[in-house]
């Protein structure tokens, strides 16, 4: 524990002040920010914290407590803010060269993952820094941060995950992302390149699974976006076009080419997008059907 400084706030009074001051711009979320601002400048656990709540902040970890609630208050979104968010048990880097992971995101992976285990594939997060021999191939088209590459790796030990993107600014910060899954990061291989055109040819007809989030918002709707993620994110990974639909029929109609027989496209859309996009897969030649997020909206692609 440091020193007592009389002058200094305490960790305690330090959160309830951060919190106060979110209140305007992060609502009933302001205390779990504050915490996750302060646990971020302390670089202490929340059970360390809990020890030391009365004990006094240095003056670096309050400087940066400062520095965080400022970027906060001026509509920089909390993930930005701290630099990383968890994704399915994964500490990710994140920054406004990529989307923020999201839990309709997680049910994406979950719904890929269940496809593959009814078709054979071996699950489960085996030794970190024991890698397997792998059987099949997938594909994430338009990864970003990697978040579902590298979700699909570290759960799927048998799998050669190939992750694309046309972004090279996003390929850096999915390659940095690598290290969260320890060895199973020598089955990946990153791509920068637009959608199907980035993937070598010996892969078609080769995979087992397509997965991608992309882009799926109309030019009409980026205004109407809420401003943390209209001013911040970024708009090439969010903006599909005068229809929303383009990247999602791209990649319906590509697919099959590069599918093996018994594979699956599993691709995230707005709830809305249901119907054309089942159409779409079903002009394709697939059987698909639209499966649900955590809150019952129709979200996930699958054909």
């Amino acid at each position: 524990m440091a020193p007592r400084n009389d002058d200094a706030p305490t960790w305690r009074a330090l959160e309830a002040e951060v919190r106060t001051r979110l209140a305007d711009v992060a609502g009933d979320e302001a205390a779990a920010e504050a915490r996750w601002i302060v646990l971020e400048a302390s670089g202490a656990s929340a059970a360390e914290l809990a020890t030391d709540a009365d004990g006094p902040v240095g003056a670096l970890a309050h400087h940066r407590v400062i520095a965080m609630l400022e970027r906060r208050l001026e509509g920089v979104p909390l993930q930005y803010v701290l630099g990383s968010w968890q994704f399915r048990g994964l500490d990710l880097m994140v920054d406004p060269r990529v989307l923020i992971p999201r839990p309709e995101t997680e049910v994406v992976v979950q719904v890929a993952i269940d496809a593959l285990v009814a078709r054979g594939a071996r699950v489960g997060r085996t030794d970190p820094w024991a890698a397997g021999l792998t059987e099949y191939a997938v594909a994430d088209l338009g990864t970003g941060s990697g978040a579902i590459a590298l979700a699909l790796a570290a759960e799927l030990p048998d799998a050669a995950v190939w992750a694309t993107d046309v972004s090279a600014d996003a390929l850096v910060v999915a390659r940095a992302n690598l290290a969260a899954i320890g060895s199973a990061a020598t089955r990946v291989r990153m791509l920068e390149g637009d959608w199907f055109a980035a993937l070598p040819d010996a892969l078609r007809g080769e995979l087992r699974l397509i997965v991608s989030n992309p882009p799926y918002v109309t030019d009409a709707e980026l205004p109407g976006l809420a401003p943390e993620v209209r001013d911040h994110e970024p708009h090439s990974a969010l903006v599909s076009g005068p229809t929303g639909l383009e990247c999602v029929e791209h990649l319906v109609a590509g697919a099959p080419e590069w599918l093996e027989p018994t594979g699956v496209l599993v691709v995230e859309l707005a709830p809305h997008q249901r119907d054309a996009a089942l159409a779409a897969a079903r002009a394709a030649g697939f059987t698909a059907e639209v499966r649900p997020d955590l809150t019952g909206r129709d979200r996930v692609l699958v054909a």
